[in-house]
């Protein structure tokens, strides 16, 4: 039996190794510092972590979002709406009516 995997599979495996390497690579070096859970939860209790990890995500979005509408105006094809078209009966249909 042959099995091939897509390029979509692949790049997931890639994903989930760097994703992995990461957290266990941020969490070594939180080791090497000397961070405990008591101190990781006294810096989260403060007001100025707390509005930082709700707004760096939320401003990255935003700046996603005006990278995105800048390549399409900038493109000068701005895609415009089209109309759907028209059902066309299959050929096994029964016809009604005749």
């Amino acid at each position: 039996m042959h099995s091939s995997t897509s390029s979509r599979r692949k790049s997931f495996k890639l994903v989930a190794v760097l994703g992995t390497t990461s957290v266990a690579l941020g969490s070594a070096v939180a080791l090497f510092a000397g961070v405990s859970p008591a101190q990781a939860a006294n810096i989260a209790s403060q007001a100025d972590t707390q509005v930082a990890v709700f707004m760096v995500p939320l401003t990255l979005l935003v700046l996603v979002l005006l990278f995105e509408v800048a390549r399409f105006a900038l493109r000068g094809r701005i895609p415009v709406e089209v109309q759907p078209r028209r059902q066309r009966r299959p050929e096994w249909t029964p016809r009604r009516g005749g």
